[in-house]
């Protein structure tokens, strides 16, 4: 089952709320279930053991609950005993979502895996009382960041970036904290997740005097030139240089510290055209910090026009990577700064406008608030854009060449992009390449939210044909046939306590089911790893009448990884 856990690959946040279907007992082995309604206060019970998943030592007085699966609002709860135990009583037969929580540990979903966890099925028949929730403890990292002489460093912006997993579609290093240092210098993330981080410090020296003057020659003896100088982005373990960036790994429940000094160096000022436009008024150049291949806005630094010269100048910019967005229409320029210049209007790559519509594959019309993004796939550094469609139309004014994934989505839902068209060609997926010249696609989105259900069941014994029971926490994936349409239109899923699985706005196409056992660890995206899956694979067909719920008419079986 999908948790209400916002997804970190597409850079969109979609939650996503459960309303899953049931079984019967007797309709087990024909995959025929009516919908996991609750039927009143019941006599079924979900009992078990808290542990530490690290240390496997029991947890108490955590708090367990259990949410309903169709708006997440809580049912019951109650806290482990002086024994890890915990049992909630007098459910109704139906499904729940099971999370634990206690300070020190990460709050969870059961067997949750990255946005993925086992829901809990009561009803007769299933076996509920004996469960093991493993609660991974928080991770905490802390430091202290000093300047020149050991001073500590008040105000410094701690940004917190986590390395790839590499099982993932387009993962890329990330940021996912940040923090402010205090009046010690001292700065301090809490709760955080196993894995492999990397630390950046960005400050401001509280004694720097900016000159606003440009590039213009300075007098050796003026006493302000000693006091214009800025903080380079510092890495741990204290190097400007990104690429000799140390790592951080982190365990469960690990403390972990790290310490970053910063040394002053003189400032940079950057000279930049301002480019007029058609309508009379400036495009102003835009200086954005790159740092993991990530961009934002530049801190610590000033910016002044000078409308005689028709240029910006950026003070107190330090020695660093930046993306510098110039010209109208605007090039692009990766710029190394390394000394004081003035910037050549004609650097970088120019950017080129990527424009089109929208369309439904069953010729309904689109939401009212539609909304498309471009991720970048091989494109350079530039960030993910995002842009409203407006009747149908979109328009991305400067987009480097490279290729995009392009998305689609409407109140939070996912609009699987089916095909996409530019000029006399037709592709299936969403890659648009993007080269020197304005590109004009139309994407055919599906607006139907067909529901693909199912059980993974393991067979009893091996060469047995008879179907097992239920295999709970099996990665399910969807795998459309045709190859090009795989970013766009896979799927995944966690089956639940009873083997079933949820598989939600599945686009009209051919596709391959298949359930995997202790999966999660699989670089699943790479055709040659998810490929020697297939043969055992249920296909499935999806068309425009499928309806809104598709149940699949025999059980998928659960493979070895």
């Amino acid at each position: 089952m999908r948790s209400l856990i916002v997804p970190r690959n597409l850079g969109i946040a979609l939650l996503l709320a459960a309303g899953l279907n049931a079984m019967t007992q007797n309709g087990a082995s024909t995959g025929a279930r009516p919908a996991y309604l609750p039927t009143g206060a019941g006599s079924y019970r979900i009992a078990g053991t808290v542990v530490n998943a690290s240390t496997g030592e029991l947890v108490r007085r955590a708090t367990v609950a259990v949410l309903s699966e169709a708006d997440s609002h809580t049912v019951e709860s109650v806290e482990t005993d002086n024994e890890g135990h915990f049992a909630l009583v007098a459910l109704a037969a139906s499904k729940y979502q099971l999370t634990a929580s206690k300070r020190g540990f990460r709050t969870s979903f059961y067997d949750e895996h990255e946005e993925y966890s086992t829901a809990i099925v009561t009803g007769e028949g299933q076996e509920t009382g004996g469960l093991v929730f493993r609660l991974v403890p928080g991770a905490t990292l802390r430091g202290v960041v000093t300047g020149d002489g050991g001073d500590p460093v008040e105000g410094a912006s701690m940004m917190l970036f986590l390395k790839p997993h590499g099982h993932n579609m387009g993962e890329r290093i990330t940021r996912v904290d940040e923090a402010r240092t205090d009046d010690t210098g001292a700065y301090e993330f809490n709760n955080l997740a196993p894995g492999e981080y990397l630390l950046a410090a960005s400050a401001r020296p509280w004694f720097a005097l900016h000159r606003a003057d440009g590039l213009r020659q300075r007098s050796e003896g003026d006493p302000n030139i000693a006091l214009d100088v800025a903080y380079p982005i510092t890495f741990f373990d204290s190097t400007t240089d990104e690429g000799s960036a140390t790592g951080i790994a982190l365990a469960a429940g690990s403390r972990e510290e790290a310490d970053i000094n910063l040394r002053a160096v003189p400032a940079l000022h950057l000279t930049v055209e301002s480019a007029a436009q058609l309508d009379g008024s400036t495009a102003r150049p835009e200086l954005r910090q790159t740092i993991f291949g990530t961009n934002s806005p530049v801190e610590n630094i000033d910016s002044t026009s000078a409308p005689q010269t028709g240029t910006i100048d950026f003070i107190g910019v330090a020695p660093g990577h930046y993306e510098l967005t110039q010209g109208n229409p605007p090039r692009v320029e990766e710029l190394d700064a390394t000394t004081s210049q003035r910037v050549d209007p004609g650097l970088g790559k120019p950017s080129v406008t990527v424009y089109g519509s929208l369309q439904s594959s069953s010729g309904a019309v689109l939401p009212d608030s539609v909304f498309v993004s471009l991720s970048p796939d091989s494109a350079p550094a530039q960030a993910a854009l995002r842009t409203a469609c407006i009747r149908g139309a979109f328009n991305f004014a400067a987009v480097l060449p490279g290729i995009w994934e392009l998305w689609a989505d409407s109140g939070g839902r996912q609009l699987p992009i089916t095909s996409i068209a530019m000029g006399n060609r037709t592709q299936a997926g969403n890659l648009i390449t993007v080269r020197d010249k304005p590109v004009q696609v139309m994407a055919t989105v599906s607006l139907g939210e067909t529901r693909l259900e199912g059980f993974a069941r393991k067979a009893e014994a091996s060469g047995d044909r008879k179907e097992g029971k239920g295999q709970a926490g099996a990665m399910v994936v969807l795998v459309p046939k045709e190859p090009a349409a795989f970013r766009a239109l896979v799927r995944r899923d966690q089956s639940d306590s009873d083997g079933s699985f949820s598989l939600r706005d599945v686009a009209p196409g051919e596709y391959t089911v298949m359930a995997i056992e202790d999966g999660w660890e699989l670089d699943w995206a790479r055709p040659e790893v998810i490929g020697r899956f297939l043969p055992q694979g249920i296909a499935v067909t999806v068309t425009e009448s499928s309806g809104k719920l598709l149940r699949l008419p025999k059980a998928v079986p659960v493979q070895n990884r």
